[in-house]
Order: structure tokens, then C-alpha cells, then sequence
């Protein structure tokens, strides 16, 4: 299950250093630009840790983590604070509002993932990742193969694109010159559909990947009705498209 974490900071910089600190892990990274949208969010979302800047308009950290004490749904959540002053005083300050850990800035990602596991579990995307793109992608003996799902949403959409752009990169690397779209199962064609088929063919293209599509006859012939798909053959077999590469 995903860690939630909440980084909360003015500056649009720090929250982009923290976000990508976690690009790895499975997290889901929520953002806040002071302490009151801060609180506000930690109400609604319940994150698993905190990570928030001791000086910022509206509402400061140290104001912030008071009401967070004060809020028994709140109360137990671990907070890191951000500091840019490193000074003895300073840090004993912090320690003593009841922080898990600090950081002076400015860090490095991975400094702040160093103080975060000492606080919480990460587990790294990678097996997820794994796991997901095993739903899709299959390889028929020197042919990398994506099928997708009957029902094709944007979301899943996201999905298939972000494991597809790994697969490009290990067909490259590894010399796979061969690729099948494979769209029998989908319920019928819409625009997602079209600007996956579309994304795929051109990626192939562009890395020197052969590329053939599997459908349906009655796919072909809802594709031949959209001007960007209307050229594309469809094959309606994998060793038809197989023969054809």
C-alpha cells in the first residue's frame, strides 16, 4: 500500500526536490504552499508522514504543528521539519516541538530519504512495476507483444504508455527489432484508443522497431473511420502479424 506524504512549502523548488526524492518509492506525494492549506490537506488525507518548511506565509510550521498536536486524528503523524538555519539553538528549537527528524537547507533527495527511513518503511516501485507490466506485455519468441484491456480508460491508458517507453528502452538495448499491438480485446475504438495506437507506432518508428497491430474485423473497421487510424492495417492474428514483420 502506498505511503502518503504530505511536503509542505512555499517554495515550488523544495517541493520539487522532495517529490523527486520518492520518484522510486511507492508513494503518493501530496503538496501544500503554507501551513494552513497544509493543515487543511492533513485533515482530509491522513498522511503517513510529513515533511514541512518552518518559515512560510499565511501560516508557519511551527504554527502548523502545534494545531497538529492539538488534533487527536493528527497528533501521532511523524513530522520532518525543513530548516535554513543549522544553528545548535535552532535545531534544539526544533527537536523540541516534537519533530521525528530535521533538515537544514539547502539537501540533496537523497539526504532526505536517508532521515525518512529512519522514520518509515519505503518499498521500492520496482516489483510493483514488474508485477503491473506482466498484465500487458508478453514476449512470443523474438517478438515483444502488448495486449490491452477490454476496457481501455485513461488511467489504464497512463499506465501502458509508462511501462511501454521501459519496454522501447530494453528492445533497443537488447536488439528486439520486433513489436505487436495486440487490440482484439478492446470493447471498440474512441479517442484513447486512437492516441495509444498512434504513440505506440510512432515510438516504434522512430527507435526502428518493427510494429504490426492484431484486432478484430469490426475494430478495422471503426479505426478506418477516424482519420489518423484510417491507413493502419490490422491484422487479425498474431501469426499473421508474426509472418508479416
Amino acid at each position: 500500500m502506498s505511503l502518503k506524504i504530505l511536503a509542505v512549502d512555499d517554495s515550488k523548488t523544495i517541493r520539487m526536490i522532495v517529490k523527486k526524492a520518492f520518484k522510486t518509492y511507492d508513494c503518493e506525494i501530496i503538496e501544500a504552499e503554507n501551513g494552513k492549506e497544509g493543515l487543511e490537506t492533513a485533515s482530509r488525507e491522513k498522511p503517513d508522514l510529513i515533511v514541512l518548511d518552518i518559515t512560510m506565509p499565511v501560516m508557519a510550521g511551527p504554527e502548523m504543528l502545534a494545531e497538529l498536536k492539538k488534533d487527536p486524528a493528527l497528533k501521532e503523524i511523524p513530522v520532518i521539519m525543513l530548516t535554513a538555519e543549522s544553528g545548535k539553538e535552532n535545531v534544539i528549537q526544533i527537536l523540541k516541538m516534537g519533530v521525528k527528524d530535521y533538515m537544514v537547507k539547502p539537501f540533496k533527495g537523497e539526504q532526505l530519504i536517508e532521515r525518512v527511513t529512519k522514520v518509515v518503511t519505503l518499498e521500492s516501485k520496482q516489483k510493483e512495476d514488474e508485477d503491473t507490466s506482466k498484465k500487458y506485455f508478453s514476449t512470443v519468441e523474438d517478438v515483444q507483444v502488448l495486449a490491452l484491456p477490454q476496457k481501455l480508460n485513461r488511467p489504464t491508458c497512463l499506465e501502458i504508455e509508462r511501462h511501454f517507453k521501459s519496454k522501447v528502452e530494453e528492445m533497443v538495448n537488447s536488439g528486439l527489432k520486433k513489436f505487436i499491438l495486440n487490440i482484439a480485446k478492446v470493447g471498440g475504438a474512441n479517442v484513447t484508443l486512437i492516441r495509444l495506437i498512434i504513440m505506440v507506432i510512432q515510438t516504434c518508428q522512430k527507435a526502428s522497431i518493427g510494429i504490426r497491430i492484431v484486432g478484430t474485423a469490426a475494430l478495422s473497421e471503426e479505426l478506418k473511420g477516424f482519420s489518423e487510424t484510417s491507413e493502419v492495417t490490422i491484422d487479425l492474428s498474431i501469426e499473421d502479424a508474426k509472418g508479416a514483420l
